[in-house]
Order: structure tokens, then C-alpha cells, then sequence
């Protein structure tokens, strides 16, 4: 049921495949768009990447729910007919060829918006429309050595990290989303459509507002702290006795606090510890004061006991048992989805709640296809109308 939802009625035509494309248009889904899938006759790649949960690929699963699925081969003139007639349908295009590809296709931005000026069309990329770096391929982790990222994460004397997920990809698939909703607000305005250019690199560099304000504000490049705060302390990741866990102290209320928890408030009015700054400057021997107290206790009890005096702390817990936890069985970031071969499966929705509008009640991925009969048909009846 997504008749509730804000993007109920809005048609979105989708010429994306792998990642950052497939996701945008999957949180479109989400609020209630009809996502038209257009694939090539082998499929999108990501069909054929692992892990495989009874041979459908797991991935794919994950970032093309929600959606109907066609085949058409753009090179084939009555193919390239059908895509044509349904950007005329449609509200929004997003594609993520590299650059000049969709418009050797027919199915570049000058092309559709001549059929349709009011049309919304979103190109997502790895560098962009333009520049230097444009027509070259992008991988999420050739972004995030570009873009800065991979300088600041990591020990300090450990080589630089790569962050945990594709995130550049993921980035880039937000503000592909943010910048398609704008979009449709400024054309109920004025009723022309627009191009969106969205870059994973660009999108890398704005997904990082503390660290490019501490650059230029001093000239001087962050570099990595590890699990340890740039500006503050004690916040960061402290030894239990069993695993590390996390706490994070910004202000005076806070360090008394803290004080008070591990059983030392003098160290309240210590001079070295007087400021946040000061703190920073003698994080050492603060560590060493906070681990003395936390190696005697299990990372779940000083957690308990910092929680217990409104110190900000948590353990630092796997996917499952994030997944797992009774915040999550509250707020439910997985929906069950019915998918043709597999059944019952579970997936990520979007996480904002929309007052009034249901969660849940989505479609799986489809089937390489499964939907193209129905879509020409309706493209019959539409074109009869």
C-alpha cells in the first residue's frame, strides 16, 4: 500500500544500474513512486554479483526494491521506440552512464527534454558532467581516495582506511534523491523540468563539513586520530575488560559527571582537564585514568554505569546486534517483501517517518523483466487514450 505516501503518482523512469543509481531511485520507491526498471537484455551487473540467496543476487535485492522491471536493448530502433514513449510518461529519468553514453543511446538530456520539456532528469556519476576526470570510471574506492576521506580515517600511525561500506556510492544516491525532490517542488512552481549533475567525488567532498571547515579555517589538512575525537576528550573508544566500548564528552556538565561515574571527582578541578582543549592536549593521561576504572568492568557495565550518570556511552555492536536490538524491533529499518522465487525476504526501507503515511507493504526487486509485458501494454492503453 503506497497510495499514502508523497511521491504516490509520480512515474520515474530508471536507466541506472550497480549501486549509486539503483539506490537513488530505490529510496524514490520507498515514498511511493512507480520505478520503471529499464534493463539491458543481460540484466543490470549487479544481478550477477554475490552473495546469492538462492540464486538471486543479494545485492541486487537490497537496492532495486519496490521497483518493475523491463527489458529493452537501447540499440535496437523499436526498444529505443518504447524507452522514448515512456520518458514521455514519465516525471523523473535518472541514468549513471559515464558521461556522452546516454546521449550516444538517444536517451540523453537534450533528447528526452525535447519530447518533454517539464521532465526532471538526473545524471549520477563518479566525477561529474564536466572536468578533467569526467570520463573516467568510478569505484567507490577510487572516490574516496580523491576525495579526502580515506586521509582522516584510521590510526595515526596506521595507513589510511577505507570506510566500512560504499559509501561514496550511497552519498552520491542521497543527494541524487534530495536534489530529484527539490526539483519536482520548483517545477509545481514553474513547470519546466531541469538536468541534476550529481558527482560521487562532489558528493564525498560536501558529506564532509567538519572536516573541510577545520582545513580552512587553519590551512593545516586533518589528518587521522583513529577512534579518538579531533577536538575533544574523552571521546572515543576505551578498553573493558572484555572489547572496547565508546563514551563522548563535550562540555564541563559532562567531564563532572564522567568524574563522578569512574569514582574520581577530583579530577574535575584538575587543571590539565580544565577545558575541553586543555583535555585534548593531555589525552593520554586522562586515558589512562578512565581505563584504569573501565579494565575492571566488562565494556556492558561501565557502559551501564556511565549511561546511569548521563555520560553519553554505548557498546560498540555488530550488524546483528543492531538489527537485533529492541530499538530496531521498534523502529523496524527492515520490511518483509515477497519476492517471486524467494519468498519471504527482508530489506532495508528509508528511514524517515512520514505522519500519516504507512511503512512497509513494498514490492521485492523484480525478476530480470518481469514486468515488461505489463509496462508495454500499458504504454498500449495510454497511447490509445
Amino acid at each position: 500500500m503506497t497510495a499514502d505516501r508523497p511521491l504516490s503518482g509520480t512515474r520515474v523512469l530508471d536507466f541506472t544500474r550497480v549501486l549509486a543509481g539503483p539506490y537513488c531511485t530505490a529510496l524514490l520507491a520507498d515514498l511511493g513512486a512507480d520505478v520503471i526498471k529499464v534493463e539491458p537484455p543481460g540484466g543490470d551487473d549487479y544481478r550477477h554479483i554475490g552473495p546469492f540467496v538462492g540464486g538471486e543476487s543479494a545485492l541486487f535485492l537490497a537496492v532495486n526494491r519496490g521497483k518493475r522491471s523491463i527489458v529493452l536493448d537501447l540499440a535496437d530502433q523499436e526498444d529505443l521506440r518504447v524507452a522514448l514513449a515512456l520518458a514521455r510518461k514519465a516525471d523523473v529519468v535518472v541514468e549513471n552512464f559515464r558521461p556522452g553514453v546516454a546521449d550516444k543511446l538517444g536517451i540523453g538530456w537534450e533528447a528526452l527534454s525535447a519530447l518533454k520539456p517539464s521532465l526532471v532528469y538526473a545524471s549520477i556519476s563518479g566525477f561529474g558532467q564536466s572536468g578533467p576526470l569526467s570520463k573516467r570510471p568510478a569505484y567507490d574506492i577510487i572516490v574516496q581516495a580523491l576525495s579526502g576521506i580515506m586521509a582522516v580515517t584510521g590510526d595515526s600511525d596506521g595507513p589510511p582506511t577505507l570506510i566500512g561500506e560504499s559509501i561514496a556510492d550511497v552519498v552520491a544516491a542521497l543527494f541524487g534523491s534530495w536534489s530529484i525532490l527539490a526539483a519536482l517542488v520548483e517545477r509545481e512552481r514553474t513547470g519546466r523540468g531541469r538536468r541534476l549533475d550529481v558527482a560521487m567525488l562532489d558528493s564525498m567532498i560536501a558529506m564532509q563539513p567538519l572536516v573541510v571547515a577545520r582545513y580552512l579555517a587553519s590551512g593545516v589538512p586533518p589528518m587521522r586520530v583513529g577512534n579518538r575525537h579531533p577536538l575533544s576528550s574523552p571521546f572515543g573508544a576505551f578498553r573493558g575488560s572484555d572489547r572496547p566500548f565508546v563514551l563522548a564528552v563535550l562540555n564541563e556538565k559532562l567531564f563532572a559527571a564522567l568524574a563522578l561515574a569512574i569514582g574520581k571527582p577530583d579530577i574535575a578541578h584538575d587543571p590539565r582537564f580544565a577545558t575541553d582543549t586543555l583535555r585534548l592536549g593531555n589525552e593520554p593521561a586522562l586515558r589512562e585514568i578512565i581505563e584504569e576504572w573501565s579494565l575492571h568492568r566488562t565494556a556492558k557495565d561501565a557502559v551501564e554505569a556511565l549511561a546511569a550518570a548521563g555520560v553519553p556511552a554505548a557498546e560498540i555492536e555488530t550488524m546483528a546486534q543492531a538489527l537485533g536490538s529492541e530499538q530496531a524491533a521498534l523502529r523496524q529499518p527492515l520490511q518483509q517483501m515477497t519476492h517471486p522465487v524467494l519468498g519471504a525476504i527482508r530489506t532495508l526501507e528509508q528511514p524517515v517517518r512520514f505522519d500519516g503515511a504507512s511503512r512497509g507493504g513494498l514490492a521485492a526487486a523484480p525478476l530480470l523483466g518481469e514486468h515488461s509485458a505489463q509496462i508495454r501494454a500499458e504504454l498500449a492503453i495510454e497511447a490509445g487514450e
